[in-house]
């Protein structure tokens, strides 16, 4: 559809419709403005009902006439869904055939046209939409993923504003939904909700029959979110719409936390008043204000005592705010602390955090569980500033991405969704989590973070090779045998001959022979790719390719060929406990000779190593970028020019930057390859220890310490030794000493 039409479409409920609609819809929407304008904000949820909501600002219905679309009567006798199966997830209830209708990777969403449902006495089922459903299903219908033709569409969404359950009928609600043409159980079908759950049981999960449909819902708990089905979307808050605050830059604020949620649990407010009187001159606590003055709105202010504060301005003087479970999980006290840049503190046991599937949470909020209130103070107090100025950046990096209207919160949600159907085409951790800002340093820096298990996909194995093809070739047959392996992206050094073409010639009658040996790559179940470089340089390896997109990367040799598959899933693991240091396999040592008075490389098996070499070694790589483009003085074009030293580098710039040792993995004792001759293997010089020792006294004279750390220490996976079957061992292929 060319521009034109486009632009017809525009802010009309369901796009493309039939022109015996048009008009129709005019009229509703003429209907709708009027009601507005004469009836005032409805409320999507009671603004003084302490046992329904919680803290929960007024969202505004839009009460429209019903009356003039297609009516459609529900059967006395129709059969209810089922209330929905626990047990279902994308591979069980989930039609991805549907889904295949497309060469673009990307799915398909059908709306279904609006009508007037009633039950068999004549009574409304499904009232008028809400403004943010409205929204919701406009943004859908103008996105890249609509389609009007139900047959080709992979999702399929009912138009029934199921946003808010307290306005629902259930059981004729879930009849609703299954008398529509293609319910089939409500396979591939996707509901909204945000406020789920009715007083007096509030259950974290929608309650209409629904079948085998998945719900992208706004509050749910560990006990109703279905993981890789269900999707945890924030509840949207109405004064993203009617507050714009003005940016305000990361760095020190005037309190160090502020409660501004009302209607909190009366023992949470006893806790944060004790430390509001402990901690006075850094903790807030805010009520709601009663007896304001004409024209001052109470879910625009808060008070504590006589003082009124304006609401949610106030919370951009704080560094942290409390974000509490209050009648349900799901709270927009979490977007407005986003939206404010204040770092929120999560205080709601078993609350699935929205879009955590994809959101690395760590980096921008604090999860605390309930019980740890009374020593807020204190967990917060040790955080660094340099800290607190990241995660107040991702604060308001996520809330303008994911959190700030209707339209990114239903767009987000279906790119999830078709990253799990198109899983090859998924975008990186980086562009999920990190600002769009400066080139590499919207790197994640692992010295500023909590150091948890890295939230991204698995690890690129980055091979450096110049003109050794068929030891090249089985090592990328060997590493692609690692489950957590991303992507294999070979370095090519050798600017004289260009490697092999990128794709697999079959050669034989029999289409599943491919030959692999000397001309073609082997088939790999992930991507490989080839960077071929301009010259002929050790530090190569440590550029920082855009082509990779996991925080992981194996620096490994062409000619490592005797690591299994188990020592290098746990050698990831362990990276993933520890993601600023070095982990790796080969294992050195520097000493102090004390005849020459210089500092001495050994090679030979010891008690002690302080480098692993990074001919197999898992860093972040954030190190690429520091190695590249902020190593001291002229290390870099040393190792260049000698063609030598360039793994000590890493080792001294890591070492140096965290101020701790590298972590050895597995107890393999020698690395050697068994194809190389002398000629081969640099490594097999007569002059090798010689220079590599020169390395590290040039490298000390150009830090001006040694900053390379001893440690005797050696990381093994449980059982490595234990006389236990080889079945119950996670990794019981590691290689002995």
């Amino acid at each position: 559809m060319g521009p034109s039409g486009k632009s017809a479409r525009g802010a009309s409920l369901v796009p493309r419709m039939k022109t015996r609609h048009r008009l129709c819809y005019a009229a509703l929407f003429s209907l709708l403005l009027l009601g507005l304008l004469s009836s005032g904000l409805l409320q999507f949820w009671p603004r003084e009902n302490a046992v329904d909501v919680g803290d929960a600002p007024h969202v505004t219905r839009s009460p429209r006439d019903v009356a003039d679309l297609p009516r459609v009567q529900l059967a006395l006798e129709m059969p209810t869904p089922e209330r929905g199966d626990m047990s279902c997830r994308m591979h069980t209830c989930f039609d991805v055939y549907r889904c295949g209708h497309n060469m673009r990777r990307r799915i398909k969403v059908y709306v279904y046209p609006p009508a007037h449902y009633v039950d068999a006495r004549g009574v409304t089922v499904a009232h008028g939409f809400s403004r943010e459903f409205n929204d919701l299903l406009s943004a859908i219908s103008e996105s890249e993923f609509y389609t009007d033709q139900p047959a080709r569409a992979c999702l399929l969404l009912p138009s029934v504003d199921m946003l808010s359950q307290q306005h629902l009928r259930l059981k004729e609600t879930g009849q609703l939904l299954a008398q529509m043409h293609s319910w089939k159980r409500g396979s591939n079908h996707l509901l909204f909700n945000m406020l789920p759950g009715s007083v007096p049981d509030y259950n974290t999960a929608l309650d209409v029959p629904r079948d085998r449909a998945f719900v992208a819902g706004g509050g749910f708990s560990t006990w109703t979110y279905r993981p890789g089905f269900d999707i945890s979307i924030p509840v949207f808050s109405p004064f993203s719409e009617e507050v714009d605050l003005p940016h305000r830059p990361p760095g020190r604020r005037t309190w160090l936390i502020v409660s501004a949620q009302t209607n909190i649990h009366e023992e949470f407010r006893e806790q944060l008043q004790t430390l509001e009187a402990r901690y006075n001159e850094e903790v807030l606590l805010l009520e709601r204000c009663v007896g304001l003055p004409p024209g001052r709105d109470s879910a625009r202010t808060r008070c504590h005592g006589d003082h009124i504060y304006n609401y949610p301005e106030i919370l951009q003087e704080s560094s942290f705010c409390v974000v509490l479970r209050c009648a349900r999980l799901g709270q927009p006290a979490l977007s407005d602390a986003l939206q404010a840049g204040c770092i929120p503190v999560i205080l709601a046991d078993s609350y699935i955090l929205p879009f955590s599937e994809v959101l690395d949470w760590k980096r921008t909020a604090v999860v605390l569980a309930e019980d740890k209130l009374p020593e807020i103070c204190t967990i917060l107090k040790a955080i660094s500033q340099r800290q607190i100025e990241d995660m107040q950046r991702q604060a308001r990096f996520f809330w303008e991405r994911y959190f700030s209207s209707m339209k990114v919160i239903a767009l987000t949600t279906l790119h999830i969704i078709n990253e799990r159907i198109f899983p090859y085409a998924a975008h990186s951790y980086e562009h999920w989590n990190s600002p769009p800002e400066v080139c590499w340093r919207g790197v994640m820096n692992p010295l500023f973070l909590p150091l948890e298990p890295a939230r991204a996909r698995g690890f690129t194995a980055v091979v450096l090779t110049y003109d050794r093809l068929d030891s090249l070739l089985r090592v990328v047959t060997e590493i692609a045998r690692t489950p957590s392996l991303a992507k294999v992206l070979v370095v090519w050094n050798n600017q004289n001959k260009d490697p092999p073409p990128r794709y697999l010639r079959k050669l034989w009658t029999d289409p599943d022979e491919i030959l692999w040996t000397g001309t073609v790559w082997p088939r790999l179940n992930v991507p490989l790719r080839v960077v071929q470089t301009q010259e002929n340089k050790l530090s190569n390896r440590f550029f920082p390719y855009e082509e990779i997109e996991t925080e992981a990367v194996l620096a490994i040799d062409d000619d490592i060929i005797m690591l299994t598959p188990d020592e290098l899933q746990f050698g990831y693991e362990v990276w993933r406990e520890f993601p600023d240091r070095l982990v790796g396999y080969p294992g050195r040592l520097h000493l102090w000779d004390h005849e020459t008075g210089k500092w001495k490389y050994e090679s030979e098996w010891t008690n002690e190593v302080s480098m692993v070499l990074t001919g197999a070694a898992f860093y972040h790589k954030y190190f690429n970028y520091l190695y590249t483009y902020k190593m001291p003085g002229d290390i870099k074009a040393w190792v260049d020019n000698h063609m030598n030293c360039e793994d000590i580098a890493m080792n001294f710039l890591v070492t140096n930057m965290t101020g701790k040792p590298p972590i050895k993995v597995t107890p393999r004792k020698k690395f050697k390859c068994p194809e190389c001759t002398a000629q081969d293997g640099l490594s097999l010089d007569q002059t090798h220890m010689v220079e590599r020792s020169e390395c590290i006294n040039k490298f000390v004279s150009v830090f001006g310490m040694m900053p390379l750390r001893s440690v005797e220490h050696r990381a093994d996976p449980v059982l490595y030794k234990d006389d236990f079957p080889e079945k119950l061992k996670s990794f019981p292929n590691i290689g002995s000493l």
